[in-house]
């Protein structure tokens, strides 16, 4: 692996949009006790659901630590990769790299990763084994890196349209346990450098009570250049309303880097919110000082959490009163990406170690063999 001194936008690399065709995808076996729920074993088979979707159409890769490399490999067919790499939890998308293109070479951008907040607010530490992911990957995958390390990013922060735009929200990129000496402006000069960008779209707010300080991931999504998803509910009493009403209001005034109005379609969360019961608290073990899980606590459930793959889409469902919300979801992105096949999977045991299918995934563009 080289280690670049240049940046992907002086080299004339982007970030592809999620749409485009990839290559393959990456995600961590989950075996964390305090994120996930009966040390991760219904997790783990949501995990294998999620990955044989995948595999449908695209090399899927499944990082997996010593202690549960054999589980993993037994629990996965053989045509979908193991590998064992040492993590601290089970969030691709947020640590592995940001993979770039030129529209041929594929190469990697290494982030800082600090838990969402280090110790300002962040969810556990240490989180030094996430940390290092990134450069691992790029190893293993032997392609080139490009070092933002120092700007604390998350994979899930941020999605691209592939023609020059990037999402992101305000509430997490200007949280206090990010880049706190970097302002708004520097911040999205970062961004455009390191994913060779053009404009950035500052979405004020996410999903409600969601731990990452509200990604972009889970809130919007471009389905294609000029159009998003935005999760909506009609419910005036609902948490979720006034979040989801601010960032419509703000999209409706925006363009692309391309100079498009922005069409919006709304993508209703589910009829009934998702909570945690007082069962699913008592099968988590966390250590002293983190924070725990309470009965009735909201998590943070959004249909937009979804992952293109090639000709598909997979798509987190939650069932338990939620089934007319879940065909809704699924009939609406059927609609709106024709060409995709939508793959509904129940996805209730991944939300509850906080994210998603999105979360737990990082997709790599298809390009050539080349660093």
């Amino acid at each position: 692996m080289r280690v670049l001194d240049t940046t992907p936008k002086q080299d004339g690399f982007y970030m592809p949009a999620e749409f485009s065709e990839h290559y393959g995808c990456i995600l961590i076996f989950p075996e964390r006790s305090d994120s996930w729920q009966y040390g991760a074993y219904a997790a783990r088979k949501a995990f294998v659901k999620v990955c044989e979707a995948i595999a449908q159409s695209e090399k899927v890769t499944v990082c997996a630590s010593d202690r549960q490399y054999e589980n993993a490999r037994r629990m996965l067919p053989p045509h979908i990769r193991v590998a064992e790499m040492s993590s601290n939890d089970s969030w691709a998308r947020d640590y592995a790299p940001t993979f770039v293109t030129n529209g041929q070479i594929i190469r990697g951008v290494n982030w800082s990763f600090n838990a969402w907040g280090g110790l300002e607010d962040g969810l556990y530490f240490p989180w030094d084994k996430d940390d290092r992911m990134a450069r691992k990957l790029c190893d293993l995958y032997d392609k080139s890196m490009y070092d933002a390390s120092g700007f604390v990013l998350e994979g899930g922060s941020i999605h691209s349209d592939g023609e020059g735009t990037i999402l992101t929200t305000e509430a997490c990129l200007l949280s206090a346990g990010r880049n706190p000496g970097l302002t708004k402006e520097q911040i999205e000069d970062r961004l455009k450098e390191y994913l060779g960008a053009e404009k950035v779209i500052w979405l004020k707010r996410g999903i409600y009570n969601d731990e990452t300080n509200e990604h972009v991931d889970n809130i919007c999504a471009f389905v294609k250049p000029g159009e998003v998803v935005l999760a909506w509910t009609d419910n005036e009493f609902d948490l979720q309303y006034p979040l989801s009403q601010a960032c419509l209001r703000y999209l409706q005034t925006q363009t692309d880097a391309r100079g498009r109005a922005i069409t919006v379609h709304k993508l209703p969360i589910p009829d009934r919110p998702v909570c945690v019961t007082q069962a699913e608290c008592g099968a988590y073990v966390f250590e002293k000082g983190e924070d725990t899980r309470e009965p009735g606590e909201r998590l943070a459930a959004s249909y937009v959490n979804f992952l293109f793959v090639n000709g598909g889409l997979v798509l987190p469902v939650f069932g338990n009163g939620n089934e007319a919300s879940d065909r809704r979801a699924a009939e609406l992105l059927a609609k709106l990406c024709p060409e995709r096949t939508v793959v509904p999977v129940y996805a209730h045991d991944i939300l509850l170690g906080g994210g998603n299918i999105h979360c737990i995934t990082q997709q790599i563009p298809k390009g050539v063999p080349t660093v």
